[in-house]
């Protein structure tokens, strides 16, 4: 009976500790498990903001009209793909040793965000080589530049020669074939620009087939001055012959970057395909931003809002 005061005590002492070191425990657990979602969080919006800064680079790429500015974007398209690609794999390492409900429902999101962004970073590698090709905006640049400029002096030379020649017997013949001569390199000049603009390769065949008609067209016009005796060696009739054939020359560069078609295309990626994949990729991520912060903790209810909806 006299040790009894010290056995109670003794128990007293060893409950206090025992309930002190649960406590102490389940407040460790607590910081833990916040610490982890704190991490999550972290990386998801990390990974936001690299797939924003990702599809805003992209954007600016294919709307820049220099080679340069177009390559700078480019290259930092990619570098925020690979931030995104980064944060995802942080999620997965972060995700994976967690085998509660709430963390199963968040890697199936995480799965299809996954999906999603391995086919954004498929067209991204389509689009990029294309948009900073810029193959139409040259193209444009030569119709609407040394092209041009060629119809223009061969107009020039027509109407001073159609002027000079009006007291020659042939004149007539002379108006008709000069002025027949510059409105077919007209007529091709007009279809530059609907064949730069074209998608289709059949419709682009049509134009051309137009193009090669009127080209014959002012070839013949052109060497039938060139053979009338009264035309030898005139000045105006060798600037018609010379401006056309500096035109024919810009048009083949022209229709050959029309051919190549690069903004067109990498314009019609990002608005159909890559547009799509964006959407599926941010949905995804907004359900998985909203597990995340939804996850409970023991002892706090804050932060909570509700069970994300399921992305089909």
């Amino acid at each position: 009976m006299k040790d009894l005061p010290w056995m109670v005590a003794g128990a007293a002492l060893l409950l206090l500790i025992t309930f002190g070191a649960f406590h102490f425990r389940q407040e460790e657990t607590r910081t833990d498990r916040l610490a982890a979602k704190a991490r999550r969080v972290a990386a998801a919006e990390r990974l936001r903001s690299a797939l924003t800064a990702a599809s805003e680079a992209e954007k600016s790429a294919l709307l820049t009209l220099t080679d340069q500015d177009s390559q700078t974007y480019a290259d930092q398209a990619r570098a925020a793909s690979a931030e995104a690609e980064s944060a995802r794999g942080e999620l997965v390492d972060l995700l994976r040793e967690n085998e509660s409900q709430e963390a199963k429902e968040e890697k199936e999101l995480l799965e299809q965000f996954s999906r999603a962004f391995g086919e954004f970073k498929r067209l991204e590698g389509e689009l990029l080589p294309l948009a900073v090709k810029n193959s139409n905006v040259k193209a444009y640049g030569l119709a609407y530049g040394p092209a041009a400029e060629a119809v223009g002096e061969m107009d020039a030379g027509v109407s001073r020669l159609a002027t000079k020649s009006a007291s020659l017997p042939n004149a007539e013949n002379v108006m008709l074939l000069a002025l027949d001569a510059r409105t077919a390199a007209l007529r091709i000049e007009a279809l530059l620009a609907p064949h730069i603009a074209e998608e289709t390769d059949a419709k682009m065949d049509e134009i051309e087939k137009v193009m090669a008609e009127q080209d014959r067209v002012a070839r013949s016009d052109i060497d039938r001055l060139a053979a009338m005796p009264a035309l030898r060696a005139d000045t105006d009739l060798e600037t018609i012959s010379s401006s056309y054939a500096r035109f024919s020359e810009v048009r083949v560069r022209i229709l050959a970057l029309s051919r190549e078609n690069t903004n067109v295309r990498s314009v019609a990626i990002a608005l159909g395909q890559k547009r799509k994949v964006m959407l599926l990729c941010q949905g995804a991520l907004d359900a998985l931003q909203q597990a995340i912060q939804a996850e409970a903790v023991p002892g706090m209810d804050y932060g909570r809002f509700g069970r994300p909806p399921k992305i089909p």
